[in-house]
């Protein structure tokens, strides 16, 4: 039976938003660390966990594209951001150091291309956002790759801008697709074989097809593609592969890929996101427990105030309806 597209719609982006809420107490965290604390991780750990700044940029991105439509360009996603995020009324809590250095740059009077070129362009703050372009652009993976590249412009460089692409191409196939496959091959095909990017998402797969299940890959994975040398785990190629090799060890099935993410810790909550948006838009809002969808149905606002109460239905059924007029 198909499955209507507003509902692969909102699987999407509540997927993404579960993920979000369900990583963020691991995040950080060793597996071994996790599993010495909760053994696994299989629900929501404490009452205050809800969407954060994965989830919350990403509604950001969904109010651009709700503004402006296919008028939206790179100076105008900058505009945006100078207009309601450098502000002193944003908590920025969970915000990555991408983000804040975007700020300072914006605030010194850069704007893109120049905007994205700092030490930490190479962060996942742009993976984890993309899924509003993805769903404007279903079935046309390039289109996705190039709204998520002009995105990244504004607060990303090289290998943050490419596993960026790499997540929206992934997604929008997974829209319209009956398996992870094609939106796996999708993600591949949007960016440059020789990049860190495409290095690592094809060893992710490859391990997380050899894997018997999700947790029997968990170890490997993160043994393969973590730089254990590097203590901060927002590397854009690193969590992109994971979440990757996750879904594709997953066979697609989205509570099994969320707590995959959440179970494998470094960047927890945006591993789980990419996972949950990708398998969310393969298989609908109906896979996903109607409690976790209740969890994160509105958002708080604790890192982006002026998303605070938007509520994550009605956007992703306006995404699904622009996406009917995006030419």
């Amino acid at each position: 039976m198909s499955i209507p597209y507003k509902d692969r719609a909102r699987g999407c982006l509540i997927g993404l938003a579960v993920g979000d809420a369900l990583g963020s107490p691991t995040e950080g965290k060793t597996p071994e660390t996790i599993q010495r604390q909760w053994g696994r991780v299989t629900d929501f750990l404490n009452d205050k966990q809800g969407g954060s700044d994965d989830t919350e940029h990403a509604l950001f991105n969904a109010r651009l594209l709700l503004a402006h439509g296919p008028a939206l360009n790179a100076e105008l996603i900058a505009e945006g951001w100078k207009r309601e995020i450098v502000k002193g009324v944003n908590a920025y809590k969970g915000a990555g150091f991408s983000e804040m250095l975007v700020i300072r740059n914006l605030r010194d009077g850069l704007m893109p291309p120049a905007s994205g070129q700092h030490l930490h362009a190479w962060s996942d703050g742009l993976a984890m956002r993309v899924a509003p372009f993805a769903i404007v652009a279903a079935g046309r993976p390039e289109v996705a790759s190039e709204l998520a590249a002009m995105d990244g412009s504004v607060t990303h460089a090289g290998e943050g801008i490419i596993a960026g692409q790499a997540v929206a191409a992934a997604i929008a196939v997974a829209l319209v697709a009956e398996s992870v496959d094609g939106a796996i091959d999708a993600s591949l095909s949007a960016i440059p074989e020789d990049s860190w990017t495409h290095r690592a998402i094809t060893k992710a797969v490859q391990i997380g097809t050899r894997s018997r299940d999700v947790w029997s890959g968990l170890e490997p994975l993160h043994r393969a593609i973590v730089p254990a040398a590097y203590f901060w785990p927002d590397v854009a190629p690193e969590a992109v592969a994971l979440a990757f090799g996750i879904v594709a060890a997953a066979r697609g099935s989205f509570s099994e890929a969320v707590l995959g993410g959440v179970n494998i810790g470094r960047d927890a909550d945006t591993i789980a996101a990419i996972a949950g948006a990708i398998c969310g838009a393969l298989h609908g809002v109906n896979v996903i427990p109607t409690e976790w969808r209740k969890r994160v149905e509105r958002s708080r606002g604790i890192c982006l105030a002026m998303v605070a109460g938007m509520e994550l239905t009605p956007t992703a059924d306006a995404l699904a309806e622009l996406s009917e007029r995006w030419q």
